[in-house]
C-alpha cells in the first residue's frame, strides 16, 4: 500500500498555504497567506477562486462543519482560524456569516465538534476556549503561558486534547474530572490527532518524531528521528491508517505506528492534511503554495489461494497463487473499499456495490449504493455487513439486502472492526452510548430482524469478535474490556449467558475461520484455545486445551491479523507480516465430532497420541452427552475421578437425570440443579446440594417446596458432629426447635424417594 501523489505544474497560491478541508469527496476548499479561498474540484481538475479573504486575514486553520450533522440541519459551514485572533464562519459560496475576536494573538487550531453542537479554539495566548455554534463562549478550559499549537475535540465530543510545550493534556468537560497529562515528546508538541473509531493518539513534535498513544498516555509506538518537525498529522475516517507530513515529507503509516509508504514531494513544509471522508484520498497544504493530492493504491488482500491488489484508481489485479491465473478488473468509478475472503471479493465504489466469486470473476453481483459513502465492509460466510454514513446493511452475495440493523443513538460513521462483528446467523454490536453494553441481532429472513437481549460487563468493552464455524446454538462471542480481560459467552441459550473470564493481558484476538479455535496474543505468548466452550463444559480442562507459544520473537505490540486453517498471520510492529503453524489434527477433531464421527475421532487421538487432543475430545464428548467416548478421553489424560463419575452417570436410569449429573461433571451446579426442578425430581435437586455441601440452596429448596426439611436438617448434623462444629447458620438455627428429626423415619423417606426413581423408566 502506497501514496499515489499529483500537483499541479504551477501553484494556484502565490504564498505559504496552511489550511486545506473536503468539502465533499470531489471537493477540496484551500486558503493561505496570499488571502484566496480555492475550490478544488477532482473530477474536473478545475480550480476556482471563491472569494478574495480580507488582507488583513492570515488563516490558521480550516474545518468544515460535520457533513452528517450539517446535511441534516441545513448548514453548510466552514470555519477559518486567523492569525489575528479571530475566527470566521463562512459559507461555501464565500460569504461571512459570522466574525468572533477568541484570543490575544494567533489562533492556532480552530476544529468543530463530532456532533456539530460547538467548536474549540486554540491560540498562542495559551488559552483553549469552547464555543456554541452561533459564536457565543461557552467556556475558557486552559489558562496558561505557554502556546497551544494543536488541540481536537475527543470521540463523544466530551473531552478535548491539546499541546501544553511537551506535553500532552486529556481535559474531561464535565465538572470534577480527573485530567490525563504526560509528557510525550522532547521538543514542542506541533501537532495531534485524536481518531473517534480506534480512540487512538497520534502525536508530532519539534523532536523529529511521530507516536501513537492510548487515551491512558501509554506510548504503543515511537518513530525513529527525522530530519525535520512534524508539521502535519491525520486519521483517515475509518482510523485503519494516518498520514504524517513533514518538510518535502508525507509519509502513510499503519494505526499501529509502521509506516507504508514514504513520499518526498518538492513541497516545502506541508503544514495541513486532510482524508476525504471515503479515507481513500488526502490533501496536504504546503509551504510553496501548492496543494498535493495523494491516493491511496497498491491495497493488498489475501484470502486461501487468491491475492487482491488494488493496481490503480480503478482497477484491480486478483492472481491466483496456485496456477497464476490473472485477472484485472476494471471499474467505473474509484475504488473506496475492498474484502476478501470465504470465496468472495466484494469491491466498492462511490456508487455501486461489485460482488465476485473467486470461481467467476466474469460476471459480479452488482447494486447501487443507497448512500454513495460507505464506512465499513466486514465478511462473513454467508453474508456481508456494509455500513454507510447513516445505515448498516447485511446482504446476502446474491446482493440481496438481508436487513438493517438499527439501535439507539446509532453512528455509523465511528463503527469499525473492533465495534462489530458478523457471524453466518448473528450481528454483535459495542453500545455506542454504553461502552459497557454489547447489542445482539439475530439474522433471520430478508425481512425481519428479532433482537436478542444485550449483553452486560461490569467494564468498557473494547473489542467484540463472534465465532465463525458451528450452528446458531453454539455461537460464542468473545469481550475485550478496558483490563485487556478476555471473556467468554455464549450468543443464545439463557443459561450460559454469563461472561466467563478466559484469558487476561489480551493484546489482539482473532477467531478461527473454519473451526470454533481462538487464538490471542497475551502477554509475551501467542495462545490458541482449541476449545473454548470449554469453559461451560469442564473449566477444570481448560489448562489441558491450550497451546501456549513463545511470542517474544513477534516484537512489541504484536497483532493477530488472521487465522485461517492452522495458520495464524502476525503483524509484528515493524509492519512485517509473520506466519505461525499450529497442529492441523486440532481442525480434524473439530470436524469428526462436528459431524458425530466419534469413532474417527477416537482413532485419531489413539494414533497422535497428545494431551491436548484429549482433553478436546473430553470436553466435545461431555458437551455432546456421549459417555463412552467422554470415558476413554477422559481416562487418556489421567482423570480417574471423572472415569469413575462417568461410569456412576451411566447406571443412572432415567434420561434427564443423567444430563443432570453431566453436568455436575462439568461444574456446572445452577444447570444440573435446573434440569431436576424442570423434570420435577426435587429430591434428587435437594441430595444434589446436600452431597455438594450446599447447605444454604439445600434448604432453601426444601422450604420453597416444603419438603425434605428433615432430610437437610439430619445430614446438617451429621456434618457438623463429624467436624465436632457447632451450628451458627440462623436459617438451620431457626429449624432446629421447630422440627423434630426422627433418623429412621428419614432413612425410610430417603429410601422410597430412591425406589421410586429407579422405577421410572
Amino acid at each position: 500500500m502506497r501514496f499515489k501523489t499529483s500537483m499541479s505544474k504551477e501553484p494556484k497560491h502565490t504564498e505559504l498555504v496552511g489550511c486545506v478541508g473536503w468539502c465533499n469527496t470531489e471537493e477540496v476548499y484551500t486558503c493561505g497567506d496570499d488571502h484566496i479561498l480555492f475550490k478544488w474540484n477532482l473530477v474536473t481538475n478545475e480550480t476556482l477562486k471563491v472569494t478574495d479573504l480580507p488582507s488583513d486575514l492570515y488563516p490558521t486553520d480550516l474545518h468544515w462543519f460535520p457533513r452528517a450533522h450539517g446535511k441534516k440541519q441545513g448548514l453548510d459551514l466552514l470555519l477559518i482560524t486567523a492569525a489575528d485572533g479571530k475566527y470566521h464562519l463562512i459559507n461555501k459560496n464565500g460569504r461571512f456569516e459570522k466574525t468572533v475576536e477568541a484570543h490575544k494573538g494567533a489562533i492556532l487550531s480552530g476544529r468543530w465538534s463530532y456532533d456539530g453542537a460547538g467548536l474549540l479554539t486554540a491560540g498562542e495566548d495559551g488559552q483553549v476556549k469552547i464555543w456554541s455554534r452561533s459564536g457565543m463562549l461557552r467556556s475558557t478550559i486552559l489558562q496558561s503561558d505557554t502556546p497551544v499549537y494543536s488541540a481536537t475535540w475527543g470521540p463523544d465530543s466530551n473531552q478535548v486534547l491539546h499541546t501544553l510545550g511537551k506535553m500532552l493534556v486529556i481535559k474531561p468537560l464535565t465538572p470534577n474530572s480527573k485530567v490525563n497529562k504526560w509528557k510525550a515528546h522532547d521538543g514542542i508538541i506541533l501537532k495531534v490527532a485524536w481518531n473517534p473509531s480506534n480512540n487512538l493518539i497520534v502525536s508530532g513534535g519539534e523532536d523529529c518524531r511521530y507516536k501513537v498513544w492510548d487515551t491512558y498516555g501509554r506510548q504503543l509506538y515511537g518513530s525513529h528521528p527525522h530530519d525535520y518537525p512534524i508539521t502535519a498529522l491525520a486519521w483517515s475516517p475509518m482510523g485503519d491508517l494516518f498520514a504524517m507530513g513533514s518538510y518535502n515529507t508525507l509519509r502513510l503509516c499503519d494505526k499501529t505506528g509502521w509506516s507504508y509508504s514514504l513520499e518526498k514531494p518538492n513541497t516545502g513544509s506541508v503544514f495541513n492534511i486532510a482524508w476525504s471522508s471515503d479515507g481513500t484520498q488526502v490533501a496536504g497544504a504546503c509551504g510553496n503554495g501548492h496543494i498535493i493530492f495523494a491516493h491511496i493504491i497498491e491495497r493488498r488482500l489475501e484470502w486461501n489461494d487468491y491475492e487482491a491488489i488494488v493496481t490503480g484508481r480503478k482497477s484491480i489485479s486478483v492472481r491466483n497463487v496456485s496456477n497464476e491465473a490473472r485477472e484485472k478488473l476494471e471499474f467505473p468509478d474509484r475504488v473506496i473499499k475492498l474484502a476478501l475472503q470465504y470465496g468472495h471479493l466484494v469491491v466498492v465504489t462511490p456508487t455501486q456495490c461489485h460482488i465476485y466469486s473467486t470461481s467467476n470473476w466474469n460476471t459480479p453481483v452488482i447494486f447501487e449504493l443507497r448512500e454513495g459513502s460507505v464506512c465499513m465492509l466486514q465478511l462473513a460466510a454467508r453474508h456481508f455487513l456494509l455500513v454507510e454514513k447513516t445505515t448498516a446493511g447485511l446482504y446476502s452475495y446474491e446482493g440481496r439486502l438481508l436487513c438493517s440493523p438499527r439501535w439507539q443513538a446509532m453512528q455509523p460513521d465511528t463503527l469499525n472492526e473492533s465495534s462489530v462483528s458478523i457471524s453466518p446467523d448473528t450481528i454483535a454490536v459495542r453500545d455506542q452510548v454504553d461502552d459497557k453494553v454489547v447489542l445482539l441481532f439475530e439474522v433471520g429472513t430478508a425481512r425481519s430482524l428479532s433482537d436478542l437481549p444485550p449483553l452486560n460487563h461490569s467494564l468498557g468493552v473494547i473489542d467484540v469478535a463472534l465465532s465463525q464455524a458451528g450452528t446458531a446454538a453454539e455461537r460464542q462471542l468473545t469481550v475485550l474490556d478496558r483490563n485487556r480481560d478476555l471473556y467468554l459467552s455464549t450468543v443464545r441459550g439463557s443459561s450460559s449467558r454469563k461472561l466467563r473470564k478466559l484469558g487476561s493481558m489480551i493484546q489482539s484476538l482473532c477467531w478461527n475461520s473454519d473451526t470454533n479455535m481462538l487464538a490471542a496474543v497475551q502477554d509475551m505468548n501467542l495462545t490458541v484455545w482449541y476449545y473454548p466452550n470449554v469453559l461451560y463444559v469442564d473449566k477444570r480442562l481448560l489448562k489441558k486445551t491450550l497451546l501456549i507459544k513463545d511470542a517474544s520473537e513477534y516484537g512489541k505490540n504484536p497483532m493477530i491479523v488472521s487465522f485461517v486453517g492452522n495458520h495464524i498471520g502476525i503483524r509484528r510492529v515493524d509492519g512485517s507480516l509473520v506466519n505461525s503453524a499450529i497442529s492441523p489434527f486440532q481442525a480434524v477433531l473439530h470436524g469428526y465430532t462436528a459431524s458425530n464421527h466419534w469413532d474417527d475421532a477416537l482413532r485419531l487421538c489413539r494414533i497422535v497420541k497428545d494431551t491436548a487432543l484429549w482433553a478436546c475430545l473430553a470436553a466435545m464428548a461431555t458437551h455432546a452427552k456421549n459417555l463412552a467416548t467422554a470415558e476413554e478421553a477422559y481416562a487418556a489424560i489421567d482423570e480417574n475421578d471423572k472415569v469413575e463419575y462417568i461410569q456412576y452417570i451411566k447406571k443412572v436410569p432415567m434420561r434427564h437425570a443423567q444430563a443432570a449429573e453431566m453436568a455436575l461433571l462439568g461444574g456446572n451446579i445452577q444447570d444440573a440443579e435446573s434440569m431436576l426442578l424442570q423434570n420435577g425430581r426435587i429430591f434428587h435437586a435437594i441430595m444434589t446440594h446436600i452431597q455438594l455441601h450446599n447447605w444454604q440452596r439445600a434448604l432453601e429448596l426444601a422450604v420453597k417446596h416444603k419438603t425434605h426439611v428433615d432430610t437437610v436438617l439430619l445430614f446438617r448434623k451429621k456434618y457438623l458432629e463429624t467436624f465436632e462444629k457447632v451450628e451458627t447458620n440462623e436459617k438451620f438455627l431457626q429449624f432446629k426447635n421447630e422440627v423434630i428429626l426422627d433418623e429412621e423415619k428419614i432413612n425410610a423417606k430417603i429410601q422410597n424417594e430412591y425406589e421410586k426413581e429407579n422405577a421410572v423408566p
